[in-house]
């Protein structure tokens, strides 16, 4: 993780409601953010400007997102703010419905093709199947970011159909900490506010089988008891 101590991985005290940390390994927080809506912009936030980065979104393009959980819908306010065009696809309706109200133009199952070429996408959800989809939306010389640490296996690419005219397929591993700092700046600016369900620290197993079933809207958010 950017920032890490590679002498000290932990510290006790992490549960405490005040912590010392250095000043170098930590960030502003953008003003007017409760801990509950600031707590999505630090991880899932940084990592997904990162892979917005990564995808190379002209000024104004056309972008498509696959999968809409924590991450994908920070990114698509960003974007949107920004002046893009935002295309959601998402096997989960409910997700769906949360990418409409938050202004993408349409939003559509994971598999279908978006209503117009993209000049750029992000590929969240963790399902190779889905790069060769992303691969065929994409407008001649987009690029696809993938932006998971995990991907199930990516079948085999036709090349004529999915990745000649200079499309361009780029994986997501890290981010620096000029991108956290960009990031905020940007979130702060463009009044991005992630959606969030509050859960219990004690209930974090409910909490991952809920996302594994699609029944987190947003950011599902621990909090200490």
């Amino acid at each position: 993780m950017p920032g890490c101590d590679v002498h000290r991985w932990d510290v006790d005290g992490g549960y405490a409601a005040l912590v010392v940390v250095p000043e170098a390994y930590a960030y502003r927080l953008p003003a007017g953010l409760d801990d509950l809506h600031a707590a999505p912009l630090l991880c899932a936030g940084i990592v997904g400007y990162r892979a917005l980065r990564r995808a190379e979104l002209p000024p104004g393009g056309r972008l498509g997102i696959y999968g809409f959980g924590a991450s994908a819908h920070v990114v698509a306010q960003l974007a949107i703010a920004q002046g893009a065009t935002v295309h959601v696809l998402t096997r989960a309706e409910e997700a769906r419905g949360l990418a409409l109200r938050l202004g993408a133009a349409s939003a559509g199952s994971a598999d279908a093709a978006p209503p117009e070429p993209l000049d750029a996408a992000v590929l969240f959800a963790p399902a190779g199947e889905l790069v060769p989809v992303a691969m065929r939306a994409l407008d001649s010389g987009g690029t696809l970011a993938v932006a998971g640490i995990h991907l199930t296996d990516v079948p085999r690419l036709d090349y004529a159909g999915e990745l000649f005219r200079e499309k361009q397929l780029r994986s997501v591993t890290a981010n620096t900490r000029a991108d956290g700092e960009e990031f905020l700046r940007l979130a702060a600016a463009l009044g991005v506010r992630p959606t969030v369900e509050e859960r219990s620290l004690w209930t974090a197993d409910e909490a991952l089988a809920d996302l594994a079933a699609d029944r987190v809207r947003g950011a599902a958010v621990l909090v200490a008891e």
